[in-house]
């Protein structure tokens, strides 16, 4: 079953910081649509003294039925976001997952994962919601009566 999916690239970037336990900071500056042949390799896109930015294509975007909460609750935020679980490998920041369901990048966090978020591309927020509208539902709410209510019964005066 072919799943939506979208390629997808990310951005991250490297700054120098004054700090006694690290010298660099890495950080996702965005997910953009990747234009890159499959296999293609990080590749450096600017690099100075005051950053360096690397371009990490192969990624795909894709959505799950099951995870239509996260979408759900992603885009009903003030501002939707593409989240990216990253390691540090080496003094180098590598991506490992992009996701756009808040539930997924949470239990990732509750992991001890690394995760930056970035806005959501404004074109890709349609794509998002028709899927959303077509797989969420969310649970009806039980309505629940305290046990001092159960049982008790009106007198008919």
């Amino acid at each position: 079953m072919l799943r939506p999916s979208l390629a997808v690239a990310v951005l991250m970037e490297r700054t120098p910081i004054q700090s006694r336990w690290e010298s660099q900071k890495w950080e996702t500056l965005g997910v953009v649509p990747d234009r890159d042949p499959p296999g293609a390799p990080p590749r450096l896109l600017i690099e100075n003294a005051e950053r360096a930015q690397w371009l990490h294509p192969g990624f795909k975007l894709e959505l799950f039925a099951d995870e239509a909460e996260g979408y759900y609750l992603n885009l009903s935020s003030r501002q939707p976001f593409v989240f990216v679980n990253w390691n540090d490998e080496d003094g180098s920041a590598v991506p490992i997952i992009v996701t756009v369901s808040y539930n997924e990048a949470a239990r990732l966090m509750d992991a001890g994962a690394r995760v930056d978020g970035v806005p959501l591309a404004a074109e890709w927020t349609p794509w998002l919601a028709e899927f959303v509208d077509k797989h969420y539902r969310p649970e009806p709410k039980k309505r629940s009566r305290p046990p001092s209510f159960k049982g008790a019964r009106r007198d008919d005066r």
